[in-house]
Formats: structure tokens, C-alpha cells, sequence
């Protein structure tokens, strides 16, 4: 991108979506009946037949030839959570030996290619190679321009021969669809009939970290592993606070800019961007859209964050735990509900019913919140997010609630059948067949805590225990899955009722008296807060392995085979492949532990303690008194034996794990009890030989360039 591009000469509405086939845009390529029936389409009235999908393919193939594409691809998020695309040009051979650019209904509705390389934790065996893509028609396709190269990009669903998901795309919109189904029974119970579509929304927060590209290329670790695995922190970390919010220096600024305008072509709202907590810490935030679309739009994003930091020669990082001892990135999933007639079903309302509505819905979350909170917090378990949860920076990794003192005392109110006692003259009213009638309940009801991995957040929940680098389906899934289990228990209970406004009641009552337990307004990071949650009996899972292993718990498999999400087969294939890639991660980070410590900190400290050593034997003049010399002599040796010895202990226990690898739930567990705590152990030692070793023989630059010098 041209650094003088201007927006008073190109402003932001002149080029905002033109990547993005839109369908505003494939109105002007369709006819209109063809446009009608895409449009039933995408509102589940009816399926993509073989005669409007070639419409539909003519039409897509014609405004990416516009736009300068030579190729397209079905673009799908396999189980690695990342992204994955296999680029086909729209040649079409003729016998004379010339070409037409052609693009069919077939290849717009279903791909294939060679899926045996993708992980599938069992569901079939490596030589049943073959993988679908099939066109995803709510997600809009665009264009990706890398250099000149444009490529049409068909955002698709990615699933095996025999049907089973192989992706993070089809569980998030059967989850989608079954809370929609779930929460318009409920509304039509209460009487709403005029809305025919509920939308899950999702506002993702996405934090990143900043390095020079010169400084990254020399560190190993970063290169393969995404963090440091050795190096002290610098003489100033973000203990100041000057960091958060901070002025953005000339050069971010430049990467911003672009990344900007990068986004805003392929109409992803990108709206807020600042400095975070730790130094040369980012965060950026999109606006509000429907879960599904947000989500393949966060994932564009995390790409375009990489490549375009390249440009200004730079390296993004989205591990959840870079750099040791200053905060980790996170990824916050806000996530709401709404009709299609744009009422947030967690904002309170007006009048009666809109805040009886309110009540259930809040109620319902913190029940469906308590009861599968151990499911919700597998769907952010990694061996990466476990450096960073439960620090002063992320929410602890045990699950609970903010509603804010406010809304606590009004549920506390409603629910023990008594007159509200918080001084809000609208919860002072009257009292009607056991029911509060709340004409009008504050809007901002809450303050914001950063310490709870689970906020209410005035008309929204905020989840903020994603990482960084994870997909934001699989815990948009869960929080779907378990509302709309709950929400379906209410629905049935409801349409039973002999009279529905004392049900409704006794619903909200239950709700809240029976799980209000995961609800605390505290402080998250305090020390006392452990001990209470075990008092109030709520979930502690130590350790990320079995937290892992809660995705093929059979509260899991009943709560998502009831909804049509997972199967038992596809649940326990999340969870093989959850083990197995922890294994994997962990793996990684002890070779690279053992490489670095053996090529670069061994000769590094030898060279440097020889040189010291002789200068004590030829009686140099140093600054420090001879004792002193040797005492640091003696140390440094120490020192490096003991990194010598626990790195061939490391090795030695890498082959013990490599013995280990046929069964991945005990494999995971030996890296997780025998091998992080070496890695751990290691550092510690390796440290301090960085502390004490002259710098200019030090082999690995130092946190202070990664940090501080951009």
C-alpha cells in the first residue's frame, strides 16, 4: 500500500467492501427472481437447487473476473484452527487449444481434495483421503489480493465422506440453528409471533503482540513456537502503566493504517484499535455481526495482522503467551442475541413482558452457564492459553459470572419474593400473580470487571477466556449449545403450563436460586478466591488436560448429540485431537529447548566463563574484588551445569514421551506432569546464565529489543 494513500482523496466509503461479494452486490449480477430465492436461501425457506446455484456460479465468476481474479478456492477452517484453500484457475481448455474462464454450479456447491493430511482424531482412517467442501451461501465470498495475485475465496463447510464435521464451521451453525430454533419457541410462547429469525451475535476483541522482524528471525523459539521459551524480562516491563492506551508510534501506525484499509476492502467493520497493557501489546476490535460471519471475518483478520505487519517489517504474534512475565493476548467473545426486528433479548426492556423476557434469558444463561461450565472451559483449553489464563492479566481458569452488585440485588429481590430494596424507584412496583411486573428496569446495570472470565456486560456477555490465537467456534459453539439447551427446558415447561405467567416465574426462580452460585462480583485475582469457589463447590479443573478431556464427558456427548451439534464419534475426535496437538506443542518446545540450550547458551556461557576465568588467573584489574570474581565464576558454572544436566534429563524424558504415543490421553498427561515442569525448571537456570554472560556473546537477542524497540 502507497504510505501517502489519502482518505480525503479516497474516502473510506468509496472502496469500503469492494472486495466482498456482497449481496447487495449480487443483486446488480442476478436476476431478480434468482436473487429472491438466494435470499430464501440464506433464511432456511428453502434449498439451493442445481439452477440457481449456476446462476449464482456465472455471477460470482463475472464480478471476480471484474475485479481481476484468476483463480478461486474453497476456503475452510479445518480442525487445526487455522485456515486451509487449494487455488483452481477458471481455465477451461477448448479443443482449438484456446481457453474460456468458466466457473460451474458444481464448483461453486462442493469441492474435493485430498483430506487425509488434516487432523480427524479417528473419525476415518489416513487412506480414506477424501474431503468436501460445500459453499457456506450466508457467508459472502471475496477477493483476496496478495501483490496482484486476486484470488475469489468461497468461504465452505469441510466435512468426510461419511458426513462427519472435519471442520469448526458446521458444529458453529447447527449451534446457531439450534438456539434460534430454541429461543423463537420460547418468544412465540410469550406471545411474539411477529419475529421469524433470531440472530447470534458475536464482537470479537483481538490482542496481538509487535516485534522487529530482525530481532524475531533470530529467536529460534518464536520462529517454531510462536513464544520465548528462555530470556529474562528487561529492566522495565509494564509495571508503569504507560503503556495502555499510549500514543502509537509512526510506524504501527503506518501497519494500522493499511491493515485498515485491508479489512474495510472486504467489509470487515474494524473499529476500535489501541495500545494494550504490556509494551508493543495491540488490540483490535470489529463491530457487532452475526456470529457466523464474525467469526470467518476474525479469522481474515488474524491473516491479515500476520502478513500485513510483514510489510513494515514486522512480526505479529498471536500466541497467548509470548513473552514471559508480561501480560498474554487474549481474545474476547462478546456474544449476544437478538430478533430479526433488532431487539437484544439481553437488554432490559420497557414494560413487563420485555423485562420478563430479560429475566429468563439472564437466568437461563447463568443456569446453562453453571450446569456445562467444565464443556466451556475445554472449548479454550490449549497448551498455549494455559500460560496465560489464571495470571494478573486473564481471567482465572475457573469459570464464573459478573452480573455487578446492581443486577445481583434485583435477581436477589425477584427471586425471594420480596419487594426490591436498591433505591430504584422503577423496581418498587407492584405485585402480581408472583410476578414482579419491572415496567422498566435501569439500562446500564453493570460496571465492567476484568478479572471475570465470564461478564455481563449491560446487554451482552463477554467471555474473555479465548486465546489469542484460537478460533472463536468453538466457544461460540458451546455458548450456543447450552443456552439453547436450557432455553428448550424452559419451552417445553412452558408450553405445558396451565398458566404460563406463574410458570414463567417459577422458571426465572429457579434459575437463579439454583445456580447463582457461579455468579461473584469479586475480584478474580485475589488469593481468597480459590478456596471460595471451592466452597461453593463449583468446578476446579487443575490442570489443562482435564479440561481437555471434558469435550467426550457424557454430560458433553448428551448435551450435543440432544442438539444435533456433535456426535459421540465426532466429540471424541475433538478431544483425540486436542491431546495429541498439546503433545504436540509441548514436544516442539523441549526440542527447541534442547537446541537452543546445547548450539547457542552452552558455547555462549563456555566462551565467556573461559575468558572470565583467566582474567581471575592473570590478575587482571576488574571492578569487582577477586573473591567476588571467582564467587561469580563458581556460580556460572553451577549454573550451566546444572542447565546441562537438566537438558539431558529433558532429552532423556522426550524419549520415555515418544514411548508413550499410542494412547494420546496418556501421553498428553506425562508432557503435562514430567515435561513442563523440566521446561520450567530449565529456564529458571538458563535465566540467570543470560544474567551474569556478556551480552554481545549472548546468542539470542533480549527482551528488551523484542519489547521495547520497534
Amino acid at each position: 500500500m502507497d504510505k501517502y494513500f489519502s482518505f480525503s482523496e479516497h474516502p473510506v466509503t468509496s472502496f469500503y467492501g469492494e472486495n466482498c461479494f456482497t449481496m447487495k452486490k449480487m443483486k446488480k449480477y442476478l436476476s431478480p427472481s434468482a436473487f429472491t430465492q438466494l435470499e430464501q436461501v440464506n433464511q432456511g425457506k428453502r434449498f439451493l437447487n442445481r439452477e440457481l446455484a449456476q446462476e449464482v456460479a456465472t455471477a460470482m465468476k463475472n464480478w471476480a473476473l471484474e475485479k481481476g481474479a484468476t483463480h478461486f478456492t474453497h476456503w475452510f477452517q479445518p480442525l487445526t484452527g487455522l485456515t486451509a484453500e487449494k487455488h483452481n484457475s477458471f481455465i477451461h481448455p477448448e479443443e482449438d487449444g484456446t481457453i474460456i474462464m468458466d466457473f460451474s454450479k458444481n464448483e461453486l456447491i462442493k469441492g474435493e481434495g485430498d483430506a487425509s493430511s488434516f487432523p480427524s482424531g479417528g473419525l476415518r482412517a489416513t487412506f480414506e483421503a477424501r474431503g468436501y467442501t460445500t459453499w457456506d451461501s450466508s457467508s459472502p465470498a471475496f477477493i483476496k489480493d496478495v501483490n496482484g495475485a486476486k484470488v475469489l475465496y468461497i468461504p465452505t463447510a469441510f466435512f468426510s465422506f461419511t458426513e462427519s464435521a472435519l471442520d469448526k464451521k458446521v458444529p458453529l451453525l447447527k449451534s446457531n440453528q439450534y438456539l434460534e430454533t430454541q429461543t423463537l419457541r420460547i418468544l412465540q410462547i410469550l406471545g411474539n409471533e411477529k419475529v421469524q429469525h433470531i440472530k447470534i451475535n458475536v464482537g470479537p476483541e483481538q490482542e496481538y503482540f509487535l516485534v522487529d522482524k530482525k530481532f524475531y528471525d533470530s529467536r529460534p523459539d518464536l520462529r517454531l513456537c510462536g513464544r520465548t521459551i528462555l530470556g529474562n524480562l528487561a529492566c522495565k516491563g509494564q509495571e508503569l502503566n504507560d503503556h495502555y492506551y499510549g500514543a502509537i508510534n509512526e510506524r504501527v501506525t503506518s501497519f494500522m493504517k493499511e491493515l485498515n484499509i485491508e479489512l474495510w476492502k472486504l467489509g470487515i467493520s474494524s473499529k476500535t484499535q489501541h495500545k494494550e497493557a504490556a509494551p508493543n501489546q495491540f488490540e483490535l476490535a470489529t463491530v457487532f455481526e452475526k456470529a457466523n460471519l464474525a467469526i470467518d471475518h476474525n479469522q481474515i483478520l488474524m491473516d491479515l495482522i500476520q502478513s500485513i505487519a510483514l510489510h513494515h517489517g514486522m512480526v505479529a504474534l498471536l500466541h497467548e503467551k509470548p513473552f514471559n512475565g508480561v501480560n498474554g493476548s487474549g481474545k474476547h467473545n462478546n456474544w449476544s442475541i437478538s430478533t430479526d426486528e433488532g431487539h437484544n433479548l439481553f437488554s432490559p426492556g420497557d414494560n413487563v413482558q420485555d423485562n420478563q423476557l430479560f429475566l429468563l434469558m439472564l437466568t437461563s444463561f447463568i443456569k446453562a452457564a453453571d450446569l456445562y461450565s467444565p464443556v466451556l472451559q475445554a472449548s479454550t483449553t490449549n497448551s498455549s492459553n494455559q500460560h496465560r489464563l489464571g495470571g494478573l492479566e486473564a481471567p482465572p481458569s475457573i469459570i464464573s459470572i459478573y452480573l455487578g452488585d446492581k443486577l445481583t440485588s434485583i435477581l436477589d429481590d425477584i427471586t425471594s419474593d420480596r419487594i426490591c430494596e436498591n433505591n430504584l424507584e422503577e423496581c418498587k412496583d407492584s405485585f402480581k400473580l408472583g410476578i414482579y411486573a419491572l415496567p422498566k428496569l435501569p439500562k446500564d446495570l453493570t460496571d465492567r470487571n476484568r478479572t471475570s472470565p465470564l461478564a455481563f456486560t449491560g446487554n451482552k456477555f463477554e467471555f474473555r477466556m479465548p486465546g489469542s490465537s484460537q478460533s472463536l467456534a468453538d466457544s461460540t459453539t458451546v455458548l450456543n449449545a447450552i443456552m439453547g439447551k436450557v432455553l428448550k427446558e424452559a419451552a417445553d415447561k412452558l408450553e405445558n403450563a396451565k398458566d404460563i405467567n406463574l410458570e414463567l416465574h417459577s422458571i426465572i426462580k429457579d434459575n437463579y436460586l439454583n445456580h447463582k452460585k457461579i455468579v461473584f462480583n469479586g475480584d478474580g485475582y485475589n488469593n481468597t478466591w480459590l478456596q471460595e469457589a471451592k466452597e461453593r463447590k463449583l468446578p476446579i479443573l487443575e490442570n489443562p488436560i482435564d479440561s481437555i478431556v471434558q469435550y467426550s464427558s457424557k454430560k458433553a456427548i448428551d448435551l450435543f448429540e440432544g442438539a444435533n451439534i456433535f456426535s459421540k464419534q465426532e466429540l471424541e475426535s475433538r478431544t483425540t485431537i486436542n491431546l495429541q496437538t498439546y503433545s504436540k506443542q509441548i514436544n516442539i518446545e523441549a526440542t527447541m529447548m534442547i537446541e537452543m540450550i546445547q548450539k547457542g547458551i552452552v558455547p555462549a556461557v563456555t566462551t565467556f566463563l573461559n575468558t572470565f576465568t583467566r582474567s581471575i588467573i592473570n590478575q587482571k584489574k576488574l571492578f569487582l574484588p577477586s573473591t567476588k570474581q571467582t564467587q561469580i565464576a563458581i556460580f556460572l558454572s553451577q549454573e550451566l551445569e546444572s542447565t546441562i544436566g537438566l537438558t539431558q534429563s529433558l532429552h532423556s524424558a522426550l524419549s520415555i514421551a515418544h514411548a508413550k504415543n499410542t494412547n494420546p490421553l496418556s501421553e498428553a498427561r506425562y508432557y503435562q506432569q514430567e515435561i513442563n515442569p523440566l521446561l520450567e525448571e530449565i529456564r529458571i537456570h538458563a535465566d540467570k546464565l543470560e544474567l551474569y554472560t556478556d551480552k554481545n556473546l549472548w546468542p539470542y537477542p533480549s527482551y528488551d529489543n523484542l519489547l521495547f524497540k520497534l
